[in-house]
């Protein structure tokens, strides 16, 4: 094992020493020979695992295959639990906890012996949290997602997670569908383990990852149970001890044109609005300048030609089998919008992973003579309602509400929202615009998946199916709708959107790039002198500190003292 640079791991298990001793001998209580503190690299799976997070609960067994990969390599493996996110069943909102799972993944790399790290993510808050984390420590890192669930299936309609059940639920609403059919539902749209099958958020996020070079090829479409998962984690074992051999820290990949590269490659897939905030804390805790304005300018005019829900028609499974995110990228490429000197954890730059990518089905992949949309960028919305910015999804809106003007209709919180949107008396037409607040990062608290607020049942019985919604909440990368989004600043901390009342106009220009309220400056500083904020949630707890530090949308939503980069050095010992 000569010739090797020096191990970060060695501070705790190198030498003859009293330390070195107790060091090694706690750790042999597991039968681990003496060869393994040779100075091999020490390699932490930081596994979000849990069963209560559906979508990860499977990342157990894929822990395995890295393992398998890392003894292969000549590393030696320590698995590492980490705090799990789960959208489906975390409340208030899995976001509220990212922040805190980043600083768990965070501590738990710089206060342990690893000399590089596998990352297991899956449900939507696990990829950014992670990688925010692992950034801040900048050491030899791969993201290995564990892959969405199969296509799936209801009486022989293809459905997918999340998407369709907006959908059904709205039929239900407007008395289309019966409930025992809504509920029968439910087992054939999660049939296998893995994320959502649609591009949602953990879709979204797994291509990115692949996209950004931080994970292998193949990584953002392998079905969660298709064998060829776990060889990807297998390989991602191998290749991680190799990184480290090599000294290639996590900053040597997630550079200034990766991100570009991530943001292209969002738009060409239809991608969450989630990925907006997510891409932006990434970016500041390794030290890139990204901002809201980079979304615009580099999306803006990259076509969507993955044919997806919620946007299309099709599922993570058959995006795989079309070819995968290896061939968007060559589309992207030979369209001159890929930076291909990028380079990957493969050790290959993304323009030679790319650059021969098959397509095996154009309906799924499109041509970008026929895309499934013009512009499938995020679009950033600026104007008096969202100066710090707002954004809106072009793929998954309808084309005819992307320029409107209507009077607003206003929630004060969701509360308000649930308890007024159904009442029959409520003055609301098609042509209204629905108007959350209070739903922010300190509104809500958290910032959760409520912006994209189901139409009132009286509507929908006359078959309206869309509407223009603004808030500064999120809403799940599975939905869809002409739905504007983190309107910053937030309600809560004194934005205008707090101001607005019933009967204000509003315009939305997508293409102009507007959100304005129609209310002059001198009527806006009247109701301002009589607003006050909010109470925000009692003192004491991990609230207090979410409210009292976190950024607004448009700057990440990290905590203003965990932007940057630390690097994980060597903690005192205490022996």
């Amino acid at each position: 094992m000569t010739g090797r640079r020096k191990l970060r791991s060695a501070a705790w298990f190198g030498g003859e020493g009293k330390n070195a001793f107790m060091y090694r001998s706690w750790m042999k209580n597991r039968g681990i020979p003496d060869d393994l503190f040779d100075g091999r690299p020490v390699i932490g799976i930081c596994n979000t695992w849990s069963e209560l997070t559906p979508c990860n609960a499977h990342l157990r067994g894929l822990a395995d295959y890295v393992k398998r990969g890392v003894y292969e390599a000549g590393g030696l493996p320590v698995e590492f639990p980490v705090m799990s996110l789960g959208e489906s069943n975390l409340r208030p909102t899995a976001m509220l906890f990212r922040n805190l799972a980043s600083m768990d993944v965070e501590e738990s790399i710089r206060g342990n012996p690893i000399d590089g790290v596998i990352l297991l993510v899956g449900c939507d808050k696990t990829t950014p949290a992670l990688l925010m984390g692992a950034a801040s420590c900048n050491l030899p890192t791969i993201a290995v997602s564990g892959g969405p669930m199969l296509n799936g299936n209801f009486r022989g309609q293809t459905i997918g997670s999340g998407t369709h059940v907006w959908k059904f639920y709205e039929d239900v609403k407007a008395g289309r569908m019966p409930v025992a059919d809504f509920l029968a539902a439910e087992q054939g749209q999660s049939r296998s383990a893995g994320s959502c099958m649609t591009m949602g958020t953990a879709s979204t996020m797994a291509s990115l990852v692949e996209a950004l070079g931080i994970g292998l090829p193949d990584n953002a479409a392998i079905p969660a149970v298709d064998s060829r998962r776990g060889v990807l984690a297998q390989l991602a074992g191998r290749r991680i001890v190799q990184l480290v051999e090599q000294d290639v820290p996590i900053a040597r990949i997630l550079t200034r044109a990766a991100f570009e590269n991530a943001i292209r490659v969002n738009g060409a897939i239809g991608g969450s609005t989630n990925a907006v905030i997510h891409l932006i804390a990434i970016a500041r805790r390794i030290g890139v300048d990204l901002d809201l304005d980079d979304w615009d300018r580099l999306g803006r005019d990259v076509p969507t030609i993955v044919d997806l829900m919620p946007s299309g028609r099709f599922l993570m499974e058959d995006f795989y089998y079309a070819g995968g995110l290896s061939a968007v990228m060559r589309t992207l490429a030979e369209a001159g919008l890929l930076n291909g000197d990028a380079e990957t954890v493969s050790g290959a730059t993304i323009g030679e992973i790319v650059k021969d990518a098959p397509i095996y089905n154009a309906e799924v992949i499109r041509p970008f003579g026929r895309p499934l949309t013009d512009q499938g960028g995020i679009a950033v919305l600026r104007g008096n309602l969202a100066p710090g910015g707002a954004v809106i999804k072009p793929s998954a809106a309808t084309p005819a509400l992307m320029q409107h003007k209507g009077r607003a209709v206003v929630f004060e919180n969701i509360e308000h929202y649930h308890a007024r949107i159904d009442d029959p008396a409520l003055d609301i037409d098609s042509s209204s615009v629905m108007v959350l607040k209070n739903c922010g990062p300190r509104g809500y608290p958290g910032m959760a998946e409520v912006g994209n607020m189901p139409l009132p049942a009286k509507l929908l019985k006359q078959g309206i199916n869309d509407m223009v919604r603004i808030s500064d909440a999120r809403m799940s990368g599975t939905a869809y709708g002409t739905v504007v989004l983190h309107a910053a600043p937030e309600a809560a901390s004194g934005g205008n959107l707090a101001l607005v009342r019933d009967g204000d106009l509003i315009e939305l220009d997508v293409a102009g790039r507007r959100l304005e309220l129609f209310v002059s400056d001198e009527e806006l500083a009247m109701r301002r002198n009589h607003w006050s904020p909010p109470p925000l949630p009692p003192g004491g707890g991990y609230q207090s500190l979410f409210v009292e530090r976190v950024l607004q949308a448009d700057q990440g939503c990290d905590f203003d003292f965990l932007v940057g980069r630390r690097d994980a050095g060597i903690p005192r010992h205490s022996h």
